[in-house]
């Protein structure tokens, strides 16, 4: 046995890239890198019990050159004996209408295609021909971006194919035909067999077995940065170190051992600090945080992008860097953009990661709102109403000799008034100058703005918090707080105990509960 395939043999043992009886996917280009690989894996087939299946795509990106590439690797494949499926897609017009980059729409192209073929197949593992010297660029790409050990570590030699590396639904041809239903639960593993062999060797086994690989000429094409790094970045690195190609390939395997004793300390804090959040956004208690090391808040941030934005590549150093300091800084209400149209909001007693045009995603709806712009709701002391807003309905009714005061006063979501007979009733939200007299301040009112901060009310939620007013005067809110949901009363239409008799108040019953409660009722 050769060395290099010696060598690919230890590499597949060691990260167990394949197990006997299992169909290898093998994508092949036509490049001398996935030629070699389809013919090492040809050569290893028998020892490694191994089934293959090539497939091959035309990016529609270089017109007759791309088809004659996947008519050549179809012919190669059944000169080998090995089973083929090739397939076309319009890259530039998929661009275009997803509003993405050609390379990254080729990339997710790509692996949609090699993704389809191996459910098509039942295979279980993807081979693609990434080598030493890819893992050096890509080590270069993100150390340009500002990458942590996450980009930093290069590619591994195996890692699990999942949705943000595919576009779905997305039209491709194939021959052999496809079936979109087969096995859509398969997420096979992608492999790198030849991670650790250098573009010399590889060229030199393709010399020594006669292969005559395709040449692509958008290789040498210098609008792309990656082969800018790899005509001119690499070849003046290595005047200051000959070795760098292999150098930045181990520093990468050196930074992927780190990355995984990082990932399973910031995992472990994931879980301390993260909180129960609403779709859409992830919450972090803001004390736990504030106690992590700087790597493990630097994790646990990048962990919530990527848990809100899978699809998500450009995460850089920048945007983590000053997420990190605005929620160290500890001002409340303070927000950082983050990339994927997230931004982090330093709320009260959390963090909190969302769209960034959302503001009141720390709650959800665990409380009743109101949209500024929305009619509110206008009646008269002593009316029976019903109405709902959004997920919540509101209701009001005179009080009874029968209710429970103690139980009423219990709710948070519940309140009885003592009013003005005949009093104006109404539903709002906050206004400029608006002010409240909390019970306990002698009669003193206080700017309803200042009562909302004093509870803790979360900033973007103060301007939706449903105001009760009697005849203009603010009587009954109901707000979200670190603590939950709470009501208040103003002093002056806190319901005597017992209810006096009189004839210039009434009792009313005012309350707000889920429209999902009462259709279960």
């Amino acid at each position: 046995m050769s060395d290099l395939l010696a060598r690919v043999t230890q590499a597949i043992e060691r990260h167990a890239l394949c197990a006997a009886g299992q169909t290898v996917v093998v994508g092949v280009s036509g490049g001398v890198d996935s030629l070699v690989l389809l013919h090492v894996l040809l050569a290893l087939r028998d020892r490694l019990g191994i089934r293959l299946h090539v497939a091959t795509l035309d990016h529609g990106l270089r017109g007759e050159a791309g088809a004659a590439d996947a008519a050549f690797v179809r012919a190669t494949a059944e000169a080998w004996g090995v089973p083929c499926t090739t397939g076309r897609a319009d890259v530039p017009a998929l661009a275009d209408s997803l509003g993405l980059g050609i390379e990254e729409t080729a990339r997710r192209v790509r692996y949609t295609f090699l993704v389809r073929v191996a459910r098509q197949v039942g295979a279980k593992r993807v081979a693609v021909g990434h080598q030493r010297d890819d893992q050096a660029e890509t080590v270069l790409l993100h150390l340009l971006r500002g990458s942590g050990l996450s980009g930093l570590r290069g590619m591994a030699p195996i890692s699990p194919l999942t949705d943000s590396h595919i576009l779905a639904d997305i039209p491709l041809q194939c021959d052999p035909s496809l079936n979109s239903s087969a096995a859509p639960q398969l997420w096979p593993m992608l492999i790198r067999p030849l991670l650790t062999i250098s573009r010399a060797e590889i060229e030199a086994y393709a010399a020594a077995h006669g292969l005559q690989p395709r040449a692509d000429a958008s290789n040498a094409d210098l609008t792309y940065l990656r082969n800018r790094l790899r005509h001119q970045v690499l070849p003046l690195l290595e005047t200051l170190n000959p070795n760098i190609r292999q150098t930045l390939a181990q520093t990468a395997d050196v930074l992927r051992a780190d990355a995984e004793v990082l990932e399973a300390a910031g995992e472990a804090a994931l879980r301390q600090v993260t909180r129960s959040s609403p779709p859409g956004s992830v919450l972090f208690d803001r004390a736990a945080w504030a106690v992590l090391p700087l790597a493990l808040k630097r994790y646990t941030l990048r962990a919530a992008v990527r848990q809100l934005r899978p699809d998500l590549r450009d995460v850089t150093y920048a945007h983590i860097a000053d997420a990190v300091a605005l929620a160290e800084s500890g001002r409340t209400g303070a927000r950082a953009p983050l990339p994927g149209g997230l931004a982090l909001r330093v709320s009260y007693e959390t963090l909190v990661i969302g769209p960034a045009a959302e503001g009141t995603a720390e709650v959800g709806d665990a409380a009743p709102a109101l949209d500024p712009a929305q009619a509110g709701l206008s009646f008269t002391a002593g009316e029976t109403v019903e109405r709902p807003f959004g997920a919540w309905v509101f209701s009001a009714r005179p009080l009874r000799p029968d209710d429970d005061l103690p139980a009423l006063h219990a709710d948070p979501l519940c309140a009885a008034l003592w009013v003005p007979v005949g009093a104006t009733l109404a539903l709002r939200t906050r206004r400029a100058g608006d002010r409240f007299r909390p019970r306990g301040l002698g009669g003193h009112s206080q700017k309803l703005a200042d009562t909302l901060i004093a509870m803790r009310v979360p900033a973007p939620w103060r301007e939706r918090v449903p105001l009760l007013t009697a005849n203009g005067v603010i009587a009954w809110f109901v707000a979200p707080t670190p603590e939950g949901v709470r009501g208040r009363v103003a002093e002056p239409f806190a319901m005597p105990d017992p209810p006096e008799k009189s004839r210039t108040a009434v009792g009313v019953v005012v309350r707000w509960q889920r429209l999902s409660a009462l259709l279960r009722v």
